[in-house]
């Protein structure tokens, strides 16, 4: 069989129809070919392309340093008896409901071990453990989420703010600002611990 590039006799514009000769058209081409190759690479790599990215390695300061949270077009989307298939009864009520916990009932109220905390719905890094800070509220207190990792959204009473997940929506609980705490945002991230889920440093 006889390559159609076996000859260097024969025209290009017998190979290729005559857009793709255009310059332009032709780097348009290759950057459309070399972003899908990445999205596959990307993809076999256990990594959803543009929405959550977690970086697995620790530097000298440790675990705290290589997370890294996006949100992007590719958000996680699942149908109300999807998310009822993969969550608890009291985590729907919650997370896809937008519902609360009774204060100090939940499991990291009081907990302060070093880690990350993600959502509870679609694993997304959340918050740092060295975020965190014994408000008094009942509910579990941070003063700043990860970067992109955290929507908002006034309240239809607008007298609160709701804090989602920004990967998939499930609510977190609300953020408050100016109470006074003692910390670098002087803001209250108060989460219910059913929303959450922790991995430890180690």
């Amino acid at each position: 069989m006889t390559s159609m590039l076996g000859s260097t006799s024969t025209p290009l514009s017998r190979i290729f129809p005559p857009s793709i000769l255009n310059r332009s058209n032709l780097f348009t081409t290759h950057l459309k070919s070399s972003r899908d190759s990445y999205k596959k690479i990307v993809n076999f790599a256990g990594i959803r392309f543009g929405s959550v990215t977690r970086v697995p390695y620790r530097s000298n300061r440790g675990f705290r340093s290589g997370i890294v949270a996006m949100a992007g077009s590719d958000a996680v989307q699942k149908s109300e008896d999807e998310w009822r298939a993969v969550l608890s009864p009291e985590q729907f009520r919650i997370l896809r409901q937008k519902g609360t916990e009774y204060p100090g009932t939940g499991q990291y109220n009081k907990f302060y071990e070093e880690g990350v905390y993600t959502c509870a719905g679609c694993g997304t890094p959340l918050y740092k453990s060295t975020t965190k800070f014994d408000s008094g509220c009942g509910w579990p207190a941070f003063y700043e989420g990860l970067p992109g990792a955290i929507n908002r959204h006034a309240d239809p009473d607008g007298m609160r703010v709701e804090i989602t997940c920004a990967a998939c929506g499930g609510h977190l609980g609300h953020v408050f600002k100016g109470e006074g705490f003692r910390t670098p945002t002087d803001e209250r991230h108060c989460v219910n611990s059913i929303s959450l889920k922790f991995t430890p440093e180690n």
